[in-house]
């Protein structure tokens, strides 16, 4: 890739970042909200951000500040939204305002995501090393 083609390829990620970010403030958590965006040949092809599964009650802590256990990460809301769609997420980028944790890392390996680039750092960087490992493109912005 030239540099024009580096430059152009920030300004994108800058971009949806950015968008993830929006996305991010339709989360009803408290602790964290999280926004993320599946971007494919420059088009969005699915979106996602923190909460609980369909149905349930919009409250993603319980009374002592602690997350539910059952509340879906921004990433897995964009992969399983994408999985019913008849778009498909390989070679994909992956946009996230929160590095992906170990159970969402599985998740963007098997969806065939070649890249993921996130803002923030989550409380653990095992995902991260997973994502690595399986030879996804990771960036830090």
């Amino acid at each position: 890739m030239g540099a024009y083609e580096e430059e152009k390829q920030k300004q994108l990620d800058s971009r949806y970042m950015r968008m993830a970010r929006v996305w991010s403030e339709n989360s009803y958590c408290i602790r964290r909200r999280v926004g993320a965006l599946i971007v494919k040949d420059k088009m969005i092809i699915s979106d996602g951000y923190n909460g609980t599964p369909q149905g349930f009650e919009n409250i993603c802590e319980d009374e002592s500040g602690v997350t539910k256990p059952y509340v879906l990460h921004a990433e897995a809301n964009a992969i399983t939204k994408v999985a019913k769609s008849s778009n498909s997420s390989s070679g994909s980028t992956l946009y996230v305002t929160a590095s992906p944790c170990i159970e969402c890392a599985k998740l963007i390996v098997q969806a065939d995501i070649k890249r993921v680039v996130y803002s923030d750092e989550y409380r653990t960087s095992d995902g991260i090393e997973l994502l690595q490992r399986a030879g996804v493109v990771v960036a830090k912005m």
